[in-house]
């Protein structure tokens, strides 16, 4: 029976260049190959002692070794883009939830605005139009699209909570 260093030194390297090609994993790679040479001491009396039976049980311990690593790896990645997926969806609603709040806040200051200003606000900071589209929409002049918006603002900002007020320029800024 050949000794487990004269093995160890005769097929280390190959070995740990096939891993090297299943995993592309230098570490991974030489992990697997020590572990198939510990499998094949805990087992080398059920071996037959002969060399090509030693190195076809080497190949083939170093093999499923790295199948079973690279299965564990796909779990893995699967559960993490799981994971990442979730956060991603609880940050939105996280972010759905804030939004609502600070439109109710929004449309409970616009009902106080005098109406013109109000249809201004809504059409310029809710529905996104430029001063010339709300301008031609209710045939006004672009300064008074302005004016309105300034004092729609000015309204908002003094009666919204800074907090809020903060994050309603970021949801506009985002449009």
């Amino acid at each position: 029976m050949l000794s487990v260093e004269k093995l160890f030194k005769e097929y280390y390297t190959r070995l740990c260049h096939f891993a090297w090609q299943l995993l592309n994993d230098k570490d991974a790679a030489e992990d697997v190959v020590q572990d198939a040479f510990m499998v094949y001491w805990n087992n080398r009396d059920t071996i037959i002692d002969n060399d090509v039976a030693i190195k076809n049980f080497l190949y083939a311990a170093v093999r499923n070794a790295c199948y079973n690593v690279a299965r564990r790896e796909k779990v893995t990645q699967r559960f993490q883009l799981l994971h990442q997926i979730e956060e991603l969806e609880e940050s939105q609603v996280l972010a759905n939830i804030i939004r609502s709040e600070v439109m109710v806040e929004i449309y409970g200051i616009m009902q106080s605005m005098p109406a013109g200003c109000q249809e201004v606000f809504r059409l310029g900071y809710l529905e996104g139009l430029s001063n010339t589209e709300i301008a031609e929409q209710l045939d006004i002049s672009v300064n008074t699209v302005k004016t309105q918006k300034q004092r729609g603002l000015k309204l908002v900002k003094g009666k919204l909570n800074p907090e809020l007020f903060t994050l309603l320029l970021l949801f506009l800024i985002e449009k």
